[in-house]
């Protein structure tokens, strides 16, 4: 999707609608780290003992979903580890990530949920990271969640409700987003 017009007066107009109501401003939600390994063992452990020493966190094991025999892989094999980072801690990250990659994402990396997905090649990339000869070198795929205050409405456990579509982060404001409070320059947009 490319996006006909003047950048800089659509950008202007989302953040406008942005200062008018403040219900209206994207916020991240939470950052998603995933190391996939494709076997479990050592290197999968490895993996892991790397994501818990940049994020601070333990993470999580993910399991095959199915049988792969090609690959090597059981269903219900561990296969790769991932973290979820909130609040604080996941700008810190992020902004991280987002130096490795030289602050530069596809539009087509952003979906139609205020979602946004990029990926790492190797660790090192990562600003203050040095290489350890034990762990090896890993490659990464991040996954940033954006949405809109009023989102808890479809977590909560009484008087659950769904959030209309109008409420949701599209695409271009997700795009606008980290280019106006990130500093991202968004390649393919105009």
């Amino acid at each position: 999707m490319r996006v006909s017009g003047n950048i800089e007066d659509l950008i202007n107009s989302v953040v406008q609608g942005w200062l008018k109501n403040k219900m209206r401003e994207p916020r991240i939600a939470k950052v998603i780290i995933n190391i996939g390994v494709g076997s479990s063992g050592e290197r999968l452990e490895k993996a892991a003992k790397l994501l818990e020493q940049l994020t601070g966190q333990r993470p999580s094991y993910r399991r095959a979903r199915k049988t792969i025999r090609e690959f090597g892989i059981r269903r219900g094999e561990p296969i790769a580890v991932v973290v979820t980072l909130r609040g604080e801690r996941a700008l810190q990250f992020l902004d991280r990530a987002l130096t490795a990659i030289g602050r530069r994402i596809k539009f087509s990396s952003f979906d139609d949920y205020g979602n946004a997905s990029f990926g790492i090649k190797e660790h090192i990339a990562l600003p203050g990271t040095k290489y350890d000869p034990d762990i090896g070198i890993f490659g990464m795929d991040i996954t940033v969640k954006l949405e809109r205050p009023g989102y808890r409405v479809e977590r909560r456990r009484r008087c659950r409700s769904r959030v209309p579509r109008r409420h949701k982060v599209g695409r271009l404001e997700a795009a606008v987003f980290f280019m106006t409070k990130l500093g991202v320059k968004v390649v393919g947009l105009g």
